[in-house]
């Protein structure tokens, strides 16, 4: 074996090197980003903290005539045993559940297909319709809560889950975020379909969404937690104590319970944990689709 063979074999045979990774000195504005985000987020969660901390207090220490102290002294969870006795809020809970997925599913099919119509299509008066429906985001929603009242009355929905979720479906800006992530996927995905036979639909199902998952996922779960947290629709026609959805029930037990503070904050609570555990399962997915990520 001539030198150059053996200092091969004896290269071949050596562990690998490990690079040593340096470390780098954040900058003074890296640090101060971290610190106010800190910041921020600490003061977003001053409230859920404060109330999870409340409905864990007996009754008496959770009154505001004692002195304010966050960690309980006296552990309970009378107010939480009170509330699930009573079993109102399971029912106001499958209530949101059933109505917020409704209002899910049926948005992210119509917003879909009308934000794919206006990305993939050119029709007469295309820019101005697109316009029209953006302009729908300037009209508050409390302004056309009579006329959909009424017109849920006439069409006897009101009490109904399809009267709760259908004037919640299909909201502006889904569409138009939908629409700018759909125009920045290119053509060419979509020509090898097309040389297939493939019409819009299979091209929508087969090309288009594959590569939308983070944007739908944002989507779905932000148009679920809108519907999950709406309260001023479903208390105006949900008349029927057992079709009441989460929040016209916390409301309820907040009023009815007056300075049952330990029970209203445990009301908080089981309506902040869905949302909070759905948050924590998909918050890589809704950082994706807000950065626009998708397309690799």
């Amino acid at each position: 074996m001539t030198a150059v063979q053996e200092r091969a074999a004896a290269a071949a045979s050596a562990p690998p090197a490990v690079r040593r990774r340096r470390f780098k000195k954040p900058t003074v504005g890296a640090v101060i980003v971290y610190v106010a985000a800190t910041a921020l987020a600490i003061l977003w969660l001053l409230p859920l903290l404060w109330a999870l901390s409340t409905s864990l207090k007996a009754e008496t220490e959770a009154s505001l005539g004692q002195d304010i102290h966050w960690w309980p002294r006296d552990w309970s969870i009378e107010g939480y045993r009170i509330l699930l006795e009573r079993g109102d809020h399971l029912t106001w809970m499958l209530n949101s559940t059933i109505v917020s997925t409704i209002v899910t599913v049926l948005t992210l099919v119509l917003c879909t297909l009308a934000a794919y119509g206006f990305s993939r299509f050119d029709f007469p008066a295309k820019n101005i319709i697109f316009g029209a429906i953006i302009a729908g985001l300037m009209v508050p929603a409390q302004a056309l809560i009579i006329p959909l009242f009424d017109l849920v009355n006439a069409l006897h929905m009101g009490g109904t889950y399809w009267g709760l979720a259908l004037p919640q479906v299909v909201a502006p800006v889904m569409v138009f975020i939908l629409k700018r992530f759909f125009d920045a996927i290119p053509r060419d995905y979509e020509e090898a379909a097309k040389l297939d036979g493939a019409g819009h639909l299979r091209i929508l199902w087969n090309v288009i969404l594959p590569v939308s998952g983070p944007i739908m996922a944002a989507v779905g779960i932000f148009t679920f937690i809108g519907s999950w947290n709406n309260f001023l629709w479903p208390m105006l026609i949900a008349t029927d104590p057992s079709m009441m959805t989460l929040p016209v029930g916390l409301q309820a037990v907040a009023g009815g319970y007056g300075l049952f503070y330990a029970q209203t904050m445990a009301s908080a609570v089981i309506g902040a944990a869905p949302l909070l555990i759905i948050f924590l399962i998909f918050q890589k997915r809704i950082v994706e689709g807000v950065a626009g990520v998708g397309l690799k």
